[in-house]
Parts: structure tokens; C-alpha cells; sequence
């Protein structure tokens, strides 16, 4: 039977998402949804693409963003991630999300890696969600709401304490119609200031919104240092308390100190699989980023500045340097930078790969897309992956890589037919050559696009197209568990 569809790929190697081992076949584009799989000789296509065993993969599911702002603001503010191969972001973690609060002034930190207040404007989730349906954005968005941002409106800026039961109950309520509203999950930042005098009493009085909707609990926990045990504990007494499944947030044991407690912390988690659904994202490299803190400062931990309001022209230099210039330790040099954001170089390679390796373990970027000088997993996560871990170190399978990367995130965030290669799926998808797939970006050139990206769709509209960028498609939709 002759078919007929708007796109065909030929000739591809086809990892599908799910782990299992690679195929070769055709994969044929109708609309928004994948029409075939397999031996689609006898099909014509509006359009056909030679795939020459290239690899067609589901498009990609960054586990941890914060694009809460850049999903709102047109294809060139999201090429960083259709040029990985990215088709989905999960945006509002570490207790940071756009809704449901308006700012009148500068939001504290770290809420200002969004913007200022004239990005803060919208008073309920479904606001939010309105927007992206007007004004589609060039991936699919799932959304958290932030537990710092409840704080924030609730208590009414006087964040540096634990709320009272009538703040505690205003956020579960906020929280609860932003579920409604399409929003997928609650996350917390216990480790900010802002949030860090919640005690977890207090979390879990929020946290019952989710108990009757089956969303996430995701956290970012109190520590991920000294006290590593004791919040990944906390983390999976909060979610059990509400019957949530728990993701933690770029899993990581930071500071030389705790080098190598990845055995401990991966065991802890293994053991807890008994018990309840709990998964990790994680970011492929040694160092992290948020913003600058002069109370989080250690004289072995080498920083960078990523963007400083006073003094933008310090962006890309170490701290350390800065401080020199001034004649100052680096803590006065912080202090006067602020606000400003930072690289810290506090995580130990071999932990970073062991945690990369897990098999609970998903990707996730943490990528800071409205920083000056970014860390450069905001451009190179998911190819790294591919190119390096995958390929050249061979820390797993390149079905492994993937599934990682999109079948089993989708998993997680229950997200239905996306993450996979098969008929019937929404056609986000991306060809990539496995032998030159690789990050371009580093700690010195941090927005350069991979090499070895060839197409991006989202929803079967090509999205990202190799050395001529991103197009003009919208076909991005807010995606909820469950849908």
C-alpha cells in the first residue's frame, strides 16, 4: 500500500528511548505524531531526509531547567536546547517558578536568575499557562511550581523564618490550583537562604496539595555537602508523607571533604526503592552554578563570575583574580559584586560519574539561560553525553545515553507518548551522527552550539536545522502528567 506523510527520515540507525538495542528502518512524520517506523519503502513524504545510518532518537527531555522565563521568549532563546536535540523542558525547580506570583521589586536571591520584576507577572499558574498556549514556545514545557516563590508571597518577603500555619496553608493553596491548572509537580530550594528556615514540617503542610493528584515532590535538598545523608532522608520522608514520587534535584556530593560519597548517597537511594518512586537528575560536569554567596564561600572552591549587576564587566573572571585586583579577600570582593552569579568548582569527577551511571539516574542541565556567562551546560549537556561519556569514555551504551535522556525522563514525569520512537508518538525527535556528536561549549567559550545535531522536530515541525539555527516554528505546547 502506498502511504503518503508530511516527512520521512531513511536509512537511520533508530535508538528508540526505551533501552532497548538499535534498529534501522525509516521513520515517516505525519502532522504532530510519528505515522511509522520500520520498512517505509513503499511511503512518499512531502519531504525526504537520507539519514545515511545517522541516528533518529526521541527529542530530548531536560529534566532540570530553569526556562520558566526563556520558553516565553521565541525560538533564538531557545536554541541553546534545540541545538542539543532538546524538545522538552521541565522548568520551575529548585523551588524557582515564574507563577503564581507578581513582584513589585527585584525578586532576593536566587529568584533573580529569572529577571527582574517585569518578568514577575503572573498571578496564578493558569496565567502562565495561558500564555504558552498564546504564545507557543519552540519546545514543550512541563512545569513546577516553587515552594521559594509560594514563600515569597505568602509571608510577604519576610522569608528568613519558618511560615505560620496560615502562610503554610495560603501556599498549599496556591499550590493546589496551580495543579489543577496544568502545573506537574512542587519543588523546593532548602539549600537558599530564602528557604532554608523552612523547617520540614512546614514543607509537608504544602507539599498535601500534591497528595490527591499524583504530582512530583522535586528538591533541590537542604545539603548536598556535610549533611548529604540526612537531606536525602528528609527528602524521602517528605515525599513518603504525601504519597509523592521524589526527584532529586543534580544529585551531587560537593566539596573536597565529601569527595566520593557517591557510594553512600547511591546506596541510600537503592535501598529506598523498597519503599517509594525516587529519581535523580544530574548535569555531566565538576562544577555547579547558581548565584554568588558570600556565605557559601571556601578558599579551595575556585568560583567564577557569571553575571554581576554593579560590575557586568567582571563576568568570566575568577573571584580569586577580582579580589586580588581590589586588595580584598574574596569575601568582601562577593559582597560587592552582588547580585551576581557564579561557577563553583566543588565536585569531584569520578562521584559526578558514578551518579551519571546509576540507572535511576536521569539528565538534567541546570542550565541558566539569562546569564551573561554562562556555565556551559546550558549549550553542551546532552551532546556531552552522547560524545563523551557515551562514546569516547563508553560509561554506558549510546541506548543507555538516550534512554536517559528522554524515555526515562518521560517516565518519570509521566508524560505520555513522548520520549520514544514508535508509531503513534508526537514526533519530537532529533538526528544526530553518533561519531561527531560532541559539546562545543566550555568553561572558557560557553555558547557555542554542539557539533553532530543535524535536525530538531517538536511536535513534527523542524525546529533546529544544523549550521542555519533555529526556525520559526511554535509547535511547543505545556505538557502535564498524564497527557
Amino acid at each position: 500500500m502506498n502511504m503518503r506523510c508530511d516527512t520521512i527520515i531513511r536509512n537511520a540507525t533508530i535508538i528508540d528511548g526505551t533501552g532497548n538495542p538499535r534498529s534501522t528502518g525509516d521513520v515517516a512524520i505525519s502532522g504532530e505524531r510519528i505515522a511509522g517506523v520500520g520498512d517505509l519503502g513503499s511511503w512518499s513524504a512531502d519531504r525526504e531526509i537520507e539519514a545515511n545510518g545517522r541516528v533518529v532518537a526521541p527529542g530530548f527531555i531536560d529534566a532540570h531547567t530553569h526556562d520558566d522565563r526563556a520558553v516565553l521568549c521565541g525560538p533564538e532563546c531557545m536554541l541553546c536546547k534545540m541545538s542539543q536535540g532538546v524538545t522538552t523542558v521541565v522548568v520551575g525547580n529548585c523551588g524557582i517558578s515564574l507563577s503564581p506570583v507578581r513582584m513589585k521589586n527585584r525578586p532576593i536571591p536566587p529568584l533573580d536568575l529569572l529577571g527582574g520584576e517585569e518578568w514577575w507577572t503572573f498571578d496564578s499558574f493558569g496565567e502562565y499557562a495561558e500564555r504558552l498556549a498564546t504564545d507557543p514556545s519552540p519546545v514543550n514545557t512541563v512545569a513546577l511550581i516553587g515552594h521559594m516563590s509560594l514563600r515569597v508571597e505568602a509571608m510577604e518577603g519576610d522569608v528568613f523564618r519558618a511560615a505560620t500555619d496560615k502562610e503554610a496553608a495560603h501556599m498549599q493553596s496556591r499550590l493546589r490550583q496551580s495543579l489543577k491548572e496544568g502545573a506537574s509537580g512542587f519543588s523546593t530550594g532548602l539549600y537558599y537562604p530564602a528557604s532554608n528556615q523552612a523547617p520540614t514540617a512546614e514543607v509537608m503542610a504544602v507539599a498535601e496539595a500534591v497528595r490527591e493528584t499524583g504530582a512530583l515532590y522535586v528538591t533541590h535538598m537542604r545539603d548536598e555537602g556535610d549533611q548529604v545523608l540526612a537531606s536525602i532522608e528528609e527528602s524521602l520522608r517528605i515525599g513518603s508523607h504525601v504519597g509523592a514520587p521524589v526527584v532529586i534535584s543534580h544529585h551531587k556530593c560537593v566539596l573536597p571533604n565529601n569527595f566520593g560519597r557517591s557510594v553512600e548517597t547511591l546506596a541510600v537511594l537503592e535501598a529506598a526503592q523498597a519503599r517509594q518512586k525516587v529519581s535523580f537528575d544530574v548535569y555531566p560536569y565538576n562544577a555547579s552554578s547558581t548565584v554568588l554567596m558570600p556565605e557559601k564561600m571556601r578558599e579551595d572552591v575556585p568560583i567564577r563570575i557569571t553575571w554581576s549587576v554593579p560590575f557586568p564587566q567582571f563576568t568570566g573572571r575568577f573571584l580569586s583574580e577580582i579580589a586580588e585586583e581590589w586588595g580584598v579577600d574574596i569575601v568582601a570582593a562577593a559582597k560587592r559584586l552582588l547580585p551576581a552569579g557564579a561557577i563553583y568548582y566543588q565536585i569531584n569527577e569520578d562521584d559526578m560519574q558514578r551518579i551519571l551511571a546509576h540507572p535511576r539516574s536521569m539528565v538534567g542541565s541546570d542550565g541558566l539561560p539569562h546569564d551573561q556567562f554562562p556555565h556551559p551546560r546550558l549549550w553542551g549537556t546532552f551532546p556531552r553525553v552522547l560524545g563523551h561519556y557515551a562514546r569516547d569514555l563508553g560509561l554506558f551504551s549510546l541506548e543507555t545515553a538516550v534512554h536517559k535522556m528522554s524515555g526515562k525522563v518521560a517516565d518519570v514525569f509521566g508524560l505520555v507518548d513522548r520520549g520514544v520512537v514508535r508509531k503513534g508518538a508526537f514526533a519530537d525527535l532529533v538526528l544526530f551522527d553518533p561519531l561527531t556528536v560532541r559539546d562545543a561549549a566550555n568553561f572558557e567559550t560557553p555558547t557555542l552550539p554542539a557539533d553532530g545535531i543535524v535536525e530538531t522536530w517538536v511536535g513534527g515541525q523542524s525546529a533546529y536545522v544544523h549550521g542555519k539555527g533555529a526556525t520559526k516554528a511554535r509547535a511547543g505546547r505545556l505538557v502535564t502528567r498524564g497527557t
